[in-house]
């Protein structure tokens, strides 16, 4: 038995959830997951995991096990980074992901500049409205819009944004400009599904917070599609203000219903927490964290 390799099988099982997850995750066949695994507790003479059809339980001794070779596995990443010199000099892949939208306007000119001063290292940017997982995903730094979960992610805040509900202005001077939330059931909605419902939209002002029903003319997946139909005039639309900020700029979006904005959304970029970070981190941390919250500031 390989040890190490079966103590690999065992952390990517707990963590992925699920003996099939692992196997997905490590490339290899579910029979093989599960025979490493039980190879691991012959050896141990103990029970590790709790399995089920469903979900993967740690015993109480499994937990510890568990615990034990995770740190084990760490400090050999490490030794491995130092010998490759990861940690005398910024070198090798850095993965950043983003938003789309957020990542193609502030994150990229960033990301850019970054290569520019470090020829050692390569970016790949993984750009998509979801939340991803840094961990199983292999991911090093994420930009994150919203309000962020107790989690062991250490986050830099980097500004904040306001949700906004826009228009063209030859769809406003045909249907009339919306002066309360509720007026909204009179439009033509465009919803956008990675931030608002297709049946309600919420607002806040000083003194109440509200949510009332919109009529969803088209809906969307992607924060761009929403803003070139907002411009296009098929209605009105509810985006981040980043998202709309050019079309703005340009007069081809009229901001309405400021005064039900609310409070503003935090950005923030988040990383793993780790005993020692990467060279290649610490200089994209460094060199992107001023940039991004001045980019910000100026849009």
């Amino acid at each position: 038995m390989d040890r190490l390799e079966s103590m690999s099988t065992l952390v990517a099982a707990v963590e992925a959830g699920s003996l099939s997850a692992a196997g997905r995750r490590l490339g290899i066949p579910l029979a093989t997951v599960s025979r490493k695994v039980a190879e691991l507790e012959r050896h141990l003479k103990t029970r590790l995991l709790h399995r089920s059809s469903r979900q993967l339980t740690l015993t109480d001794a499994g937990r510890a096990y568990w615990a034990a070779c995770r740190h084990i596995l760490e400090q050999i990443a490490d030794a491995e980074r130092v010998a490759t010199g990861e940690y005398s000099a910024p070198k090798g892949e850095l993965v950043v992901t983003a938003p789309i939208v957020f990542g193609r306007l502030h994150a990229l000119p960033v990301v850019s500049a970054f290569l520019g001063v470090y020829p050692d290292v390569d970016v790949r940017m993984v750009l998509a409205d979801r939340v991803t997982n840094l961990l199983e995903e292999q991911v090093d730094v994420a930009i994150r819009v919203g309000e962020l979960p107790d989690s062991s992610l250490v986050a830099a805040r980097i500004g904040t944004v306001q949700r906004v509900v826009c228009g063209s202005a030859a769809y406003f001077a045909t249907r009339g400009t919306p002066r309360r939330p509720e007026d909204l059931s009179r439009h033509d909605c465009i919803t956008f599904e990675g931030l608002s419902s297709a049946q309600h939209w919420s607002f806040s002002s000083k003194k109440s917070k509200t949510t009332v029903p919109v009529r969803s003319r088209l809906a969307v997946n992607t924060a761009e599609a929403a803003v070139d139909a907002a411009v296009a005039g098929i209605g009105v639309t509810s985006v981040l203000s980043y998202q709309m900020a050019a079309a703005e700029r340009t007069g081809a979006l009229v901001r309405v219903l400021r005064a039900f904005e609310g409070a503003p959304t935090p950005i923030h970029v988040v990383y793993r927490a780790q005993p020692l970070l990467p060279l290649k981190l610490r200089a994209f941390l460094d060199f992107s964290l001023p940039r991004l919250q001045a980019s910000l500031a100026s849009s």
